[in-house]
């Protein structure tokens, strides 16, 4: 007798459909807000490279135009910084600007070595008239996580490194 209630009441409960929508709810809410979150994220990637490129061209042009003539590599680095419209640390934002005769010539300095952010061979050369810059400009953009496996990180364990370059030639200031 016991067992035959023990039975009918788990028939009952096999039966009921109070709790299915909060179970499906649990099963599908982590995938969910994991995908969310790694979407959220490579946006920000995004979004923080567009503005890295368009402060690097404006600053580009205080060397196209010769304002950059009389500015420091830290100078030309806050110039950077200021038109980035407080997106980025200043102190990380790293500046190469090279000078070369011909576009053909004009290469980029890749920074990237052994997993590291290496800036030692960057100089800050402005050029003159008439000649070929290439400025490139760098930030190590922290992400908080790698989820669902994306492998955005690409320098110091746990940063994407953002690159923006401009290559023009100098007019005749």
């Amino acid at each position: 007798m016991r067992t035959a209630r023990a039975l009918g009441a788990l028939r009952r409960g096999v039966r009921r459909e109070d709790g299915a929508t909060a179970v499906e709810f649990a099963i599908i809410a982590m995938p969910f807000l994991a995908l969310l979150v790694a979407m959220t994220q490579t946006a920000l990637v995004f979004f923080a490279g567009q503005v890295l490129q368009a402060a690097t061209s404006e600053a580009g042009r205080l060397v196209m135009t010769g304002r950059a003539q009389s500015m420091t590599s830290a100078q030309f680095q806050q110039a950077v910084c200021d038109d980035a419209k407080g997106l980025f640390t200043c102190a990380q934002l790293q500046v190469n600007v090279q000078t070369f005769a011909t576009f053909a010539t004009a290469t980029r300095a890749n920074p990237i070595q052994n997993g590291k952010l290496n800036t030692s061979g960057f100089t800050f050369s402005v050029g003159k008239p008439g000649q070929i810059e290439v400025v490139q400009v760098f930030y190590p953009w922290p992400l908080g996580t790698d989820m669902l496996g994306l492998h955005l990180t690409n320098v110091n364990g746990d940063s994407h490194l953002l690159a923006a370059a401009a290559v023009f030639r100098n007019e005749p200031y």
